[in-house]
């Protein structure tokens, strides 16, 4: 709700930041399409499913690891005193994290090393520091060194890791097939408890509702007002509104 009153504000309000706005609204935009995957836990087939989704973040840990470290040796190796920070992070940890995907690099291989599309004092910002070299224009780095990394990074990042991770999808999904209803019907009552204890209006006029809730909680503390604190809805009942709308 902050992001897109900002992202409103900046886009129709104040010229000097109309781009600006209109990344914001692209960002809130896709914040949104992911939070509609809350929906789904509505149906009994989609909904379970959400949680072998869960798996891929543990996942990019174990993946990170192997990024960095890859990426910051090769970059260490090749690359001397470089101080543009945007190049030294793509260097880092994009291009190590495009090699998974087939995007090899060439300045690793001498017999490949294009001299041309690189800067030799990284003055350039459209080009990336060439590598170090010696008097003659050659590179000086151990390029059986940066084979040998990036054979063992292949191996064990490509091969490796994403059959690790093939592996623990094929595991959740036999997990989560095998409890599909029991973890459906925990979806729904969470679902059903989350919109209960929410107010009725919608945002952006939701926080209105939450300024009334603040009032009232501060005169409730403070002995003004001799107002109740709302009830929440027992756990019995929601099992109960569960239990009867999951019968066929």
């Amino acid at each position: 709700m902050v992001t897109s009153c900002c992202g409103l504000g900046f886009f129709f309000f104040i010229d000097k930041l109309f781009y600006p706005g209109k990344i914001i609204l692209c960002i809130d935009f896709v914040v949104f399409c992911l939070r509609l995957m809350a929906i789904f836990t509505i149906n009994r087939t989609l909904g379970p499913k959400i949680i072998i989704m869960m798996d891929m973040f543990f996942f990019m840990f174990l993946l990170s690891i192997w990024v960095v470290a890859y990426g910051v040796a090769k970059q260490g190796i090749l690359i001397h005193n470089d101080n543009r920070l945007d190049w030294i992070i793509r260097g880092a940890v994009y291009e190590p994290y495009l090699i998974i995907f087939g995007s090899f690099p060439e300045n690793i291989d001498k017999t490949r090393f294009d001299i041309n599309s690189c800067s030799m004092d990284g003055t350039d910002p459209m080009k990336p520091k060439c590598p170090v070299l010696n008097e003659n224009q050659m590179t000086v780095f151990p390029e059986w060194l940066t084979i040998i990394m990036l054979c063992i990074y292949l191996l064990c990042a490509n091969i490796l890791l994403i059959n690790l991770l093939i592996a623990i999808f094929n595991y959740s999904f036999e997990e989560v097939h095998d409890n599909t209803d029991r973890i459906w019907k925990f979806q729904r009552y969470q679902l059903i408890k989350e919109y209960y204890s929410r107010p009725a209006p919608p945002p952006p006029f939701i926080i209105f509702s939450h300024l009334y809730l603040f009032i009232k909680m501060v005169c409730f503390k403070t002995g003004f007002c001799k107002c109740k604190p709302t009830i929440n809805l027992l756990k019995v009942d929601i099992y109960y509104i569960v239990s009867k709308s999951s019968k066929p």
